[in-house]
């Protein structure tokens, strides 16, 4: 799919919601029918040569498009001034949160929409392409549309760029006729074609922990409870993770559990010392729940790590607040090395080796 010179061919209508869906009856007839097609698409499903799980691109599922605990309804297809929907908008985006690829592939700037305003082509390795909608033209939250369709204000990287999966690619806005209203419009063209529902794409998309390219160097900051010591390792319900080069404190999806080795000499709040230098990992009995903030040393970006898998991450220093910090000598179990947890130890996310087409 390229962007085309004349952009009312080139982007379907981005305008607010006007007026509710057609409602249709079902007859007798109707419900006998869509039973019978119920049961022909469960054979379908039972045979060896059924249709693969909806949402997964070359049987694998797409990373989602944000970082962050950030919620959507399926408004795909929904009327608009001009057209249907040809998305979805995940809303209630805080302003200039981090955009990611979806899957590998390279991005291609588009920048002359007056509905889309500041716009990306992601072109996937798949054939699938993805287009970003709505992304910042910025310099503050007022809205002030100063900063233009420009790296660094609407584009993370160069126009071109190859990227990996979860890679950071744009920031979040309200260009084009969003304004006033921080959110994304993505969507989903299998085979560089027509949209499709993003709807089962989303729903089945991994949730990274953190954005980074593959291979490039990386630093956490992850905020949480403590709920489980041992055995070299700390596991927290994260609720805030930040990340180094660049990045804020951001919410995570949900309480998500983080289990992170925890190097040797690392410093750490003296309430876990006796918990960590254990044999054996076991959840933490405290009458108050004991938020803690662990950062990570410096490593390479891998799959594992993205995904904040346990033992893929390396915690170096544990803080409390009002704590007091000294140096642990964790117990670590035989044949692990946390030093080396770091490694991937499944099929990276993304390879950036292929020029796509587009």
């Amino acid at each position: 799919m390229t962007p085309a010179a004349d952009d009312s061919a080139s982007v379907r209508p981005f305008a607010r919601r006007t007026g509710a869906m057609t409602r249709h009856r079902t007859t007798a007839r109707g419900v006998s029918l869509l039973i019978l097609t119920a049961l022909a698409g469960a054979a379908l499903v039972a045979s060896p040569g059924a249709a693969p799980k909806p949402g997964l691109v070359d049987g694998k599922p797409i990373v989602f498009p944000l970082i962050g605990d950030y919620t959507y309804t399926n408004n795909y297809g929904d009327p608009r001034v001009n057209g249907s929907h040809a998305g979805i908008d995940i809303e209630n985006v805080p302003w200039r949160t981090p955009v990611v690829a979806a899957e590998a592939g390279r991005i291609k700037w588009w920048t002359t929409s007056a509905r889309a305003g500041c716009m990306l082509y992601l072109y996937g390795r798949s054939g699938t392409t993805y287009l970003y909608i709505h992304l910042n033209n910025d310099l503050t939250e007022k809205s002030e549309d100063s900063g233009g369709c420009k790296l660094g204000i609407a584009y993370a990287l160069e126009d071109g760029a190859k990227v990996t999966a979860g890679e950071q690619i744009a920031y979040v806005g309200d260009s084009g006729d969003a304004e006033g209203n921080h959110h994304l419009h993505f969507e989903v063209h299998p085979n560089d074609g027509d949209d499709v529902s993003p709807f089962p794409y989303l729903n089945a998309a991994e949730r990274l922990l953190f954005p980074a390219r593959l291979g490039t160097s990386f630093s956490l900051g992850l905020r949480g409870v403590a709920v489980a010591a041992g055995a070299g390792s700390l596991e927290l319900r994260a609720t805030q993770v930040r990340w180094w080069p660049g990045g804020r404190w951001t919410p995570v999806v949900g309480e998500r559990t983080v289990q992170l080795a925890v190097a040797p000499g690392a410093e750490v709040d003296s309430s876990l010392v006796a918990a960590l230098e254990s044999p054996a990992r076991r959840a933490l009995q405290t009458r108050a729940p004991q938020v803690v903030t662990a950062f990570t040393g410096v490593a390479k970006v891998t799959a594992t790590a993205l995904r904040g898998e346990p033992g893929a991450l390396v915690a170096t220093r544990v803080a409390r607040p009002g704590g007091t910090m000294v140096v642990a000598n964790p117990s670590t179990p035989p044949d692990e090395d946390p030093a080396g947890a770091i490694t991937p130890s499944s099929t990276p996310i993304g390879d950036p080796g292929r020029r796509p087409s587009g």
